[in-house]
């Protein structure tokens, strides 16, 4: 799952809380918390990453030699120490953009740093926006079949059901999506902690009988296990990065649970219960090669080989639902920051506003997910399609990190790089060593994020030149104002709000009002809503009122890149601000613009009609700002791009 998973926030009280000041939920319920939703993805790796990882060491070989699996347990855990824990729990969870973590608003932070170069940032924050969700769909694909590929283990005549069974969970896992997680969530910190505890006590036996797996803690055997395999300890390394995906999380839910509760969890329970289960399941492989068949499920007894798999399957439910609930997140974050066009936002909580459901987002993910299972059909297909767009947003991140380094924490740029470089080449050689599955799959996450990365460079390019050729045809507003006090039309009574995204000129819906109806009421309010780089807005910076006659008026409206804009609420604080107003007497004027493709434009004409056929399928303005229908008034224009 990588980044900005499971922002449900229904995981804990402190759904609005940023950083450390979570004043409603105690520290415990916090951990808890982060161990049910954070670590879903990464703490359900061991059912497939070691397996994947000694497979690829086989080579031609077929069975892997006992230093083979001591090399590539050594660079299992010495991934979860650099990268994890150095990396993400003790460097970025650092950098925080007013408490809020992930990819954008990494992206948003790094942005308001630097003051050439933004472009670039953006860029980089499409990139892994784009591949966070190649990673969305393959993780509840991949996650729930190799749960349910332990049932093959108890009888092989289990095997033709292993894909149905597997439609059927992500069937239902979707359905459930419309309600909201909340009461479902309350069981994801108990039930990874169970799973914690399960698989490092069945590893205990097996390391016990093989104790020389411990002195896989020794780089050494990594070094020397890349020197000497050549081309197959570098396909190796692209299984072995299957460990830590999962780490972006760490950092994308920082902003619901807090940075200590993160990192105590990560450190005294996850961290833990993962390297002993690596262990175990490298002591299995020295005693018995043949096992890499199912090394995880291998290690439990018989009898206990069912109620393993149905807590598997919780497990990877859980991961899946984290990242299901992350790409309707980073939605949210993308449409505020003007990355895609507005798509109809559900909230599933009244108490908590990061619970948020998305019906496109959610069917999208569905189709692909469903035809990922028919197509792959197993677990191992799949891990080599794994990998890639996680090993990608990492890159990334480390990139923008280093920005932030530099820029937000005022470090020189060499101390800034020397602590980030190295990290980089991690990130990079891992990334590398993905590229080389992209013919056996890599492709899908590829493709996928190919595809979110130009709809959302189309959307940002269209909207600009939209913008820029909307500006050239309106009317300065301070003219329009100065002319209509000095002679102005027939008044009716009323308040009418015009909405703008351009508060310098005259809205379009306000000069369409005046030709046709030529009529102006008495009181007019342009209304103007921004979004900030920040996560959230204090209410008293949400509204700012600037009178600019006797009957005119400007209002603009801030929200921060993770809020839902609630325009009549807000209202309620400009109330408090002495602007009188009744809802029920006032109009909201929009104007809805039908575009025409122009014979020159800034973009190619395929990207015409593509941004004009995401235009179309943006949600209605009157719902996205929740503006009761019953006053609105909407002006349609005809402009060509």
């Amino acid at each position: 799952m990588s980044s900005e998973s499971a922002v449900t926030a229904a995981e804990t009280p402190a759904a609005n809380g940023h950083g450390e000041t979570h004043s409603t939920a105690g520290f415990k319920a916090l951990m808890l918390g982060s161990i049910g939703v954070v670590y879903g993805d990464i703490g359900t790796s061991p059912l497939y990453a070691l397996r994947e990882a000694i497979v690829a060491a086989s080579g031609h070989a077929g069975t892997a030699s006992p230093q083979a699996v001591l090399g590539v347990l050594s660079l299992i855990l010495w991934a979860l120490i650099v990268v994890v824990t150095l990396k993400y729990v003790v460097i970025l969870l650092r950098a925080d953009n007013n408490g809020e973590g992930g990819t954008l608003a990494l992206m948003a932070l790094a942005q308001r740093a630097v003051t050439k170069g933004g472009g670039a940032i953006v860029l980089l924050g499409i990139i892994s926006g784009a591949l966070f969700y190649g990673d969305a769909v393959l993780t509840p694909a991949l996650s729930v079949l190799s749960a349910i590929e332990g049932i093959k283990l108890v009888t092989v005549t289990f095997e033709h059901y292993v894909v149905p069974l597997t439609l059927v969970i992500l069937v239902a896992l979707f359905a459930v999506q419309s309600h909201g997680t909340a009461r479902v969530a309350a069981f994801f910190g108990p039930i990874m902690c169970v799973w914690f505890a399960v698989i490092a006590i069945a590893a205990v036996p097996q390391i016990m009988l093989h104790p020389e797996v411990l002195s896989a803690f020794n780089p050494l055997h990594a070094v020397s296990f890349m020197l000497h395999h050549g081309m197959i300890g570098f396909i190796t390394l692209g299984a072995v990065f299957l460990a830590v995906t999962g780490a972006e999380a760490l950092y994308a839910d920082l902003g619901h649970f807090g940075k200590r509760p993160i990192q105590t969890a990560w450190l005294f329970i996850v961290l833990p219960s993962l390297a002993v289960n690596y262990l175990g399941q490298g002591a299995l492989l020295i005693g018995d090669p043949k096992a890499i068949e199912n090394p995880f499920f291998l290690m439990f007894p018989d009898w206990a080989l069912i109620p393993m798999v149905a807590l598997a399957t919780a497990a990877t439910v859980i991961a899946s639902q984290a990242v299901i609930t992350g790409a309707y997140s980073l939605t949210r974050q993308a449409i505020q920051l003007g990355l895609m066009p507005r798509f109809e936002i559900r909230h599933t909580s009244e108490a908590h506003s990061g619970q948020i459901y998305i019906p496109r987002i959610n069917m999208l993910l569905f189709v692909a997910v469903m035809l990922l299972v028919v197509l792959f059909r197993s677990s191992s297909a799949l891990a080599a399609a794994y990998g890639i767009s996680v090993t990608g947003t990492m890159v990334v991140t480390a990139m923008m990190g280093f920005v932030v380094i530099w820029r937000v924490w005022k470090w020189s740029p060499v101390a800034a790089a020397a602590l980030i470089a190295p990290f980089l080449f991690l990130d990079i050689t891992f990334l590398a060593a993905n590229l080389l599955k992209v013919f056996e799959g890599g492709w899908v996450p590829l493709a996928l994020g190919g595809i979110v990365m130009l709809l959302m460079y189309t959307w940002r390019r269209g909207s600009k030149l939209l913008f820029e050729k909307s500006r050239k045809l309106e009317f300065p507003l301070a003219d329009l104002v100065a002319m209509l006090e000095k002679r102005p039309p027939q008044r009716v009574p009323g308040t009418a709000v015009f909405l703008t995204s351009d508060p310098e000129c005259a809205p379009t819906a306000l000069m369409h009002s005046l030709k046709h109806y030529k009529v102006l009421h008495e009181k007019n309010v342009i209304l103007t809503i921004e979004t900030a780089p920040t996560p959230r807005i204090d209410d008293s910076e949400r509204v700012r009122m600037e009178q600019l006659s006797e009957t005119f008026s400007r209002v603009t409206l801030k929200f921060g890149f993770m809020e839902s804009p609630n325009v009549p609420k807000t209202l309620a604080i400009a109330r408090k601000l002495g602007w009188q107003f009744d809802i029920m007497s006032t109009s909201f004027f929009l104007s809805r613009r039908a575009l025409k493709p122009a014979a020159h434009s800034g973009m190619p004409r395929w990207q015409d009609l593509l941004f004009i056929r995401l235009s179309q399928s943006a949600n209605d303005a009157t719902d996205y700002f929740q503006i009761p229908t019953g006053r609105v008034v909407e002006v349609g224009t005809q402009v060509t791009i």
